[in-house]
């Protein structure tokens, strides 16, 4: 018998038996979705706290918080394989003062290597990277922060009437205008046990860059990053030792591209560096949605084997229903092998089409469930603001789609194995007289 015949003889017999046939592949479509749709919910958690990683720091980054032995120094960092740049910035403690015409504002400033931030990719909103020592860089956010004596004020007397509970007073606008190419005095105090201001140098900076906007909403970025030509003239003000506490020095390692990131951050680990990148970050945390996934997916399998129960009782009484079929095949030289493969053939089709469908059913829950959860919970929150929820609660990678399918594929060719190998046992004579 060919194999198009074989086919053929298949779904002449299922046509036979349509409803029966339909709710078992109903069932298989049942439990296909649900395993699919309960592990995309880990694989959904597991994407958003991956972008959440990503977009809060560059992926080629290596933070270098330390070392075990003896102190951080740029000249070893730079010759590791793989090494693209290394910028060392020198947080400066107080705030320092910024000021712009008749609006000032208090903020954080660094001094940095403009070469190395450059070199490592200084993603700017607009404007370039300094070249010249009194051309510096400000935050995204930082001219939103530059307000008035009476804008200030204003706001410091709403704040104080606002009850506990109330909705917080909206801040002053600040400089509306662009702030690029305008300059800006930085006023560096030295302050006494009791925070006053006992001394204090004025510095005159243009801006010539913008830093692009954090990637989280919730997010502001208000500092400022000065030349390090600078760290003689600030010394003059503030003591910049270590020990003096006016400074944090923070050091990042930037590998030549994201592949390498790992090997640099495992290298720099074993050489007794204490680092943070998003390698040993992810690593942590794939191993527990790893875990997580597993468990949704064993969860998932039970009701696909409740579903191989539906597919064996439809089989075994196939096989009850076509005996003497199965006779005439026998009596006429038919190999019990082919026999064998027509019933494990259309176990399988009642699989694969209880997948197809399963799949197809499991997108429009999976597109249904990142559209509407985020917004009740957003909804239901203070604020009422989407970007509070945008989570992906459900996510279908391929690899999911293509373990559900053999899963669900294989149960179904399982659980039609017994009721072929029954068939391909039928006696001949008893067959013909149709009894099994």
């Amino acid at each position: 018998m060919k194999f198009r015949d074989q086919v053929k003889f298949i779904r002449r017999n299922m046509k036979k038996n349509r409803l029966r046939v339909f709710m078992t592949i109903l069932a298989t479509t049942m439990a296909c979705s649900f395993l699919i749709v309960l592990a995309s919910v880990g694989f959904g958690l597991q994407k958003s706290a991956q972008d959440e990683i990503m977009k809060q720091q560059i992926i080629t980054e290596v933070k270098v918080l330390g070392k075990e032995k003896g102190d951080v120094k740029v000249d070893d960092l730079k010759k590791y394989d793989h090494v693209k740049s290394v910028v060392s910035r020198t947080a400066i403690n107080p705030s320092v003062n910024v000021e712009l015409g008749d609006r000032s504002s208090e903020t954080q400033a660094a001094l940095t290597d403009m070469k190395e931030e450059k070199e490592a990719g200084l993603e700017l909103d607009r404007g370039k990277v300094p070249t010249s020592a009194n051309e510096i860089v400000v935050g995204y956010h930082m001219a939103e922060q530059l307000w008035t004596k009476k804008e200030r004020q204003a706001y410091e007397k709403k704040l104080n009437q606002t009850s506990n509970g109330e909705e917080m007073p909206e801040e002053p606008k600040g400089y509306t205008k662009d702030i690029l190419n305008k300059v800006i005095q930085v006023k560096v105090p030295k302050l006494n046990e009791e925070n006053e201001v006992v001394k204090e140098k004025t510095f005159d900076f243009r801006v010539v860059g913008v830093l692009k906007k954090p990637n989280l909403e919730w997010q502001e970025d208000h500092k400022i990053l000065i030349p390090n030509a600078y760290e003689k003239e600030f010394g003059q003000v503030l003591d910049l030792s270590p020990e003096a506490g006016n400074v944090e020095k923070m050091t990042s390692v930037y590998a030549d591209k994201f592949d390498n990131v790992g090997a640099l951050t495992n290298k720099l680990t074993d050489e007794g560096y204490q680092v943070i990148s998003v390698t040993n970050q992810l690593e942590g945390m794939d191993m527990f949605f790893t875990v997580f996934k597993i468990g949704l997916i064993f969860v998932g399998c039970i009701a696909v084997i409740i579903s191989a129960i539906g597919i064996f009782n439809t089989m075994t009484m196939a096989v009850t229903e076509r005996t003497q079929e199965i006779g005439i095949m026998k009596a006429i030289g038919a190999n019990p092998s082919i026999i064998k493969r027509m019933f494990l053939m259309e176990s399988a089709y009642i699989g694969v089409i209880g997948s197809i469908i399963g799949i197809i059913i499991s997108y429009i829950i999976s597109f249904a469930v990142n559209l509407i959860i985020p917004a009740i919970l957003s909804s239901m929150s203070e604020g009422g603001s989407s970007e509070q929820f945008s989570i992906t609660f459900s996510y279908i990678p391929l690899s999911l789609v293509i373990t559900a399918t053999v899963i669900s594929a294989g149960v179904a060719i399982l659980s039609g194995l017994n009721p072929a190998r029954k068939a391909t046992k039928t006696n001949v004579l008893a067959a013909l007289r149709r009894e099994i």
